[in-house]
C-alpha cells in the first residue's frame, strides 16, 4: 500500500511538472508570436511610409510651387530636376553597392531619395522663412518640414535600401545644392528675370521641359516601384 501511494504521488508530481512545462512553453510561444506580430506590423508601417514618402514630398513641393507661382518656382523646378540628374551621375561615378543588392540593382551612393528630399525640404524652408519672416509659426513649420524629411530619409536605412553613409551623403549634397540654387536665384537670376522678357520665356520653357521630363519619369518608375 505504501509503495502504491508513493507511486501515485510520484506520478502526480510528474504530471504537474509536465503541465507547468507545457504552460511555460505555450506562454513563451505566445509572447514570441506577439513580439513577431508587433515587429512585422512595425516593419509594415515603415514600408508603407517609405513607399508613400516620395508622393508626400512631391505633394509638399507642388504646394510650395503653387503658392509661390513666380519665377523662383520655375527656378526650383529646374533645380529639382538637375539635382536628380546630379544624383544619377554621382551614383555612376562612385558605383557603391547598396546594403542588400537584391532589393535594387542600381548603385546606392548617394541616396537619390535623400538628396531629392533634402533639396525640396531646404527649398521649402527658405520659402517659408521668406514669406513669414522669423517668428514662432515659421520656425514651427520649418522644424516640421525638416523633421518629416529626416524621417523619410531615415526610412531608406531602416528598409535596408541604403547604408547610413549613403543617406548622409545624399542629404548633404541635396541640402548644399538647394542652398546654392536658392542663393543663385536671389543674387544673379532674379534681376535678369524681372528685367528681361526673353529670360522669362527661356526660364519658363526650360522649367516646362523639366516638369514634363519628370512627369514621364514618374509614370515609368514610381508606379512600377509601388507594385
Amino acid at each position: 500500500m505504501a509503495d502504491l501511494v508513493k507511486t501515485n504521488a510520484r506520478r502526480d508530481g510528474e504530471d504537474r511538472f509536465q503541465a507547468l512545462e507545457q504552460e511555460a512553453f505555450i506562454s513563451n510561444s505566445s509572447s514570441e508570436l506577439q513580439n513577431e506580430l508587433v515587429s512585422d506590423a512595425g516593419d509594415g508601417i515603415e514600408a508603407i511610409a517609405n513607399r508613400l514618402s516620395k508622393w508626400i514630398v512631391a505633394a509638399l513641393f507642388g504646394s510650395v510651387l503653387l503658392l509661390r507661382h513666380d519665377g523662383a518656382a520655375l527656378w526650383a523646378v529646374i533645380g529639382s530636376v538637375s539635382n536628380s540628374v546630379l544624383s544619377v551621375a554621382l551614383k555612376r561615378i562612385l558605383n557603391q553597392e547598396r546594403p542588400v543588392a537584391t532589393l535594387r540593382s542600381d548603385p546606392g551612393m548617394p541616396s537619390s531619395h535623400a538628396q531629392s528630399i533634402s533639396f525640396i525640404s531646404v527649398f521649402s524652408v527658405f520659402s517659408v522663412m521668406e514669406w513669414l519672416g522669423t517668428n514662432v509659426l515659421s520656425l514651427f513649420l520649418s522644424g516640421f518640414i525638416l523633421a518629416l524629411g529626416s524621417y523619410f530619409t531615415w526610412l531608406r536605412v531602416s528598409q535596408k535600401l541604403h547604408t547610413t553613409s549613403q543617406v548622409v551623403v545624399g542629404a548633404i549634397v541635396g541640402s548644399v545644392y538647394s542652398t546654392l540654387w536658392y542663393v543663385t536665384w536671389n543674387s544673379l537670376v532674379l534681376e535678369a528675370f524681372t528685367s528681361t522678357f526673353s529670360v522669362q520665356i527661356a526660364l519658363f520653357l526650360v522649367a516646362a521641359a523639366s516638369a514634363l521630363g519628370f512627369a514621364v519619369y514618374v509614370l515609368l518608375n514610381w508606379f512600377k516601384d509601388d507594385r
